[in-house]
C-alpha cells in the first residue's frame, strides 16, 4: 500500500512538472510568434510609407513645371515683379509710371495652368548695340515660348565697334529676367553639365535664322533641329521676326519682355533716376538723341559739313570693318532721300522752326559728337542749356561705366523714357525702341522728324528761296501728325525693311484708342 502510494505521489509530481514544462514551452512559443507579427506589421508599414512617399514626390517632380509658377505667385514680393515695382515707386518719386498694362494672356492647358514640354535648348548670340540686342532678345523669348524650348540668357555681342565686355548681367536684372517670365518659358543661366560638355567638345549646332521670319519658320525649320541636336545655337538675332501677321499671343509677349521683363541692374536705375531729379530740379527737359558720331557718319557714308580729312577718315574706319557691306556711298544722294542723319547745325534749324523754348534744357543722348565743339557751336548757340550725362554727373559716379558703352545707352534710355519731349535725329534702334516704349507709357510726346523732307526745306531756306516765316511754317504744319500720337503701323508685304517697325509702335500692346484704325497695309 504504500509502494502503490508514493508510486501514484511520484507520477502526480511527473505528471505536474511535464505540464509547467509544456506550458513554458508554449508561453515562449506565443510569445516568440507575436514579436514576428509585430516585426511583420512594422515592416509592412515602413514599406507601405516608402511606396507612398516615392508616390509622392513622382507626382510632384511630374507636377512642378505646370504648378511652380501659380505656386510662386502667392508668395512675398521678391517672387513678384508686379509689387517689386510698387516698392520701387514708393522709394523713388521718380521711379518710371506707365498706364495700366496689356500683357499677354497665360496661355493654359484644359487644367488652367501653363503646359510645358520642353523640346529641346535654344542659344541665342546678340549682335549690334544695345537697343538692337534688346528687341532681339525679345523676339528669342517670343520664339523660345512659341516653340516649348529652354533658353539660355542671351549672350551680348561683344565684337562689334564698341567692343563692350558688358555681360547681360551687367546690363539687365538677370534674376528678374528669369522669374517674371517663369509662367512662360524655362530660362536657365548656363546648360545643364552634361549638355554644356557636349557644347564646349563643339557638338551642337549653330546658324542664323532667315531675317523677318514668320513664326511658322522657326516651327518648321528650327524645332526639327532642336529635336535632333537638343541644343540650337543661334548667331545672329537681329530682325529675324516679323514685324507683321504673328499670333496676337507672340505680339504681346515680345511687348512684355520689353516693357517689363527686361529691366536694367539697380546700379544703372539708380543713377538714371539721379540724372532725372537733376534734370527735373530745373524744369522740363527735352532729350535730343543726337545720331551724329563716327561709327555713324563712317556706317551710313554721310559726311555733310565734314572737311577733307575727316571725310577721308570716316571712309577708311568703314572699309576696316567687312561686316559693314556697303563701301562706295553718294553722301549727297543719300541726305536727298532723307537717310542721313541731321547734323547738329541742321538739328538747331529744327527745333528753332518748331518753336523749341530757346530756356528748355536740352540732354544730348549720345557718344562723342564726331567734330567735337565745332560742330556743337550753332545748336550751343541757339540752346545754351546743354546737359550732358558727363556734365551732371560727378566722374566718380560714371568710372563704372567707362569703356562700356552699352551701360551708357541703357542710362540714355532711362532718361529719354522720362522726358517732357524726345527728338531723335535718326530713325536707329535707339530711336525706334524709346518711340514705341513712350507710347506704351502713355503716347507721351516724341517728335518723329521727316528727314527727307526737311532737308529738302533746309536747302531752300539756305539758299534764299525760303523766308524765315515760311520755312517755320511748313517744318511745323508737316509735323503735326508725328508726334508719337497714336497711329496706325504701316505694313509692306515682301518689304519688311521698309514697313513700320514693331517696337517703335507696338499698337497691339498699347490702350485702345478710337482715333485710329487696325494694321494698315500699303501696296
Amino acid at each position: 500500500m504504500c509502494r502503490s502510494g508514493r508510486s501514484e505521489k511520484k507520477g502526480v509530481v511527473i505528471a505536474m512538472g511535464l505540464k509547467a514544462l509544456s506550458g513554458s514551452r508554449v508561453e515562449k512559443l506565443k510569445s516568440s510568434m507575436m514579436t514576428s507579427r509585430s516585426r511583420m506589421k512594422l515592416w509592412m508599414i515602413r514599406a507601405t510609407t516608402s511606396v507612398l512617399l516615392w508616390t509622392c514626390i513622382v507626382q510632384l517632380t511630374a507636377l512642378g513645371e505646370m504648378w511652380g509658377p501659380r505656386v510662386l505667385k502667392g508668395w512675398p514680393s521678391c517672387f513678384s515683379q508686379d509689387s517689386s515695382a510698387a516698392a520701387a515707386a514708393l522709394d523713388d518719386k521718380l521711379a518710371w509710371s506707365a498706364p495700366p498694362r496689356v500683357l499677354p494672356p497665360k496661355s493654359l492647358g484644359s487644367e488652367g495652368y501653363r503646359v510645358y514640354k520642353n523640346n529641346g535648348y535654344l542659344m541665342v548670340s546678340c549682335n549690334g548695340g544695345l537697343n538692337q540686342m534688346r528687341a532681339a532678345i525679345c523676339d528669342m523669348v517670343a520664339i523660345a515660348r512659341y516653340l516649348n524650348v529652354t533658353l539660355i540668357v542671351p549672350e551680348l555681342d561683344k565684337t562689334s565697334f564698341w567692343a563692350d565686355p558688358s555681360e547681360f548681367e551687367d546690363i539687365f536684372d538677370v534674376d528678374h529676367f528669369i522669374t517674371s517670365l517663369r509662367d512662360e518659358v524655362r530660362i536657365l543661366k548656363e546648360l545643364p553639365p552634361r549638355l554644356k560638355k557636349r557644347v564646349e567638345q563643339g557638338v551642337f549646332y549653330s546658324m542664323p535664322p532667315i531675317s523677318w521670319s514668320d513664326i511658322s519658320y522657326y516651327r518648321n525649320q528650327i524645332l526639327p533641329l532642336i529635336q535632333k541636336y537638343k541644343v540650337v545655337h543661334l548667331n545672329r538675332t537681329d530682325a529675324r521676326l516679323a514685324n507683321n501677321g504673328q499670333p496676337l499671343e507672340i505680339q504681346k509677349l515680345r511687348c512684355r519682355v520689353n516693357f517689363s521683363a527686361l529691366r536694367f541692374t539697380s546700379q544703372i536705375e539708380e543713377l538714371g533716376r539721379r540724372v532725372i531729379r537733376l534734370l527735373r530740379q530745373n524744369g522740363p527737359f527735352l532729350v535730343l538723341h543726337l545720331r551724329y558720331e563716327m561709327d555713324m557718319l563712317a556706317f551710313s557714308g554721310c559726311t555733310q559739313g565734314c572737311n577733307r580729312d575727316e571725310v577721308e577718315e570716316l571712309t577708311r574706319m568703314r572699309y576696316a570693318y567687312p561686316w559693314w557691306k556697303e563701301k562706295i556711298i553718294n553722301s549727297d544722294l543719300k541726305r536727298k532721300d532723307g537717310l542721313c542723319p541731321l547734323t547738329p547745325e541742321e538739328t538747331a534749324l529744327i527745333l528753332r522752326a518748331l518753336d523749341i523754348d530757346r530756356n528748355i534744357q536740352i540732354y544730348i543722348a549720345a557718344g562723342e559728337i564726331y567734330g567735337g565743339e565745332r560742330r556743337m557751336a550753332s545748336l550751343a548757340a541757339a540752346y545754351p542749356r546743354l546737359v550732358r550725362k558727363e556734365t551732371l554727373l560727378e566722374s566718380s559716379d560714371l568710372r563704372f561705366f567707362q569703356n562700356h558703352s552699352s551701360q551708357m545707352a541703357a542710362l540714355d534710355y532711362l532718361v529719354s523714357l522720362e522726358s517732357d519731349i524726345f527728338v531723335p535725329t535718326y530713325d536707329g534702334n535707339m530711336a525706334k525702341v524709346v518711340e514705341g516704349h513712350r507710347r506704351f507709357l502713355g503716347f507721351k510726346k516724341t517728335i518723329q522728324l521727316d528727314r527727307r523732307l526737311l532737308v529738302d526745306l533746309i536747302d531752300q531756306y539756305s539758299k534764299g528761296s525760303l523766308s524765315w516765316d515760311d520755312f517755320s511754317s511748313a517744318v511745323k504744319e508737316s509735323h503735326t501728325d508725328r508726334m508719337g500720337n497714336p497711329t496706325n503701323r504701316l505694313v509692306i508685304p515682301d518689304r519688311p525693311k521698309e514697313e513700320d517697325y514693331f517696337y517703335a509702335n507696338p499698337q497691339e500692346c498699347l490702350q485702345p484708342s478710337s482715333s485710329y484704325e487696325p494694321l494698315s497695309s500699303s501696296f
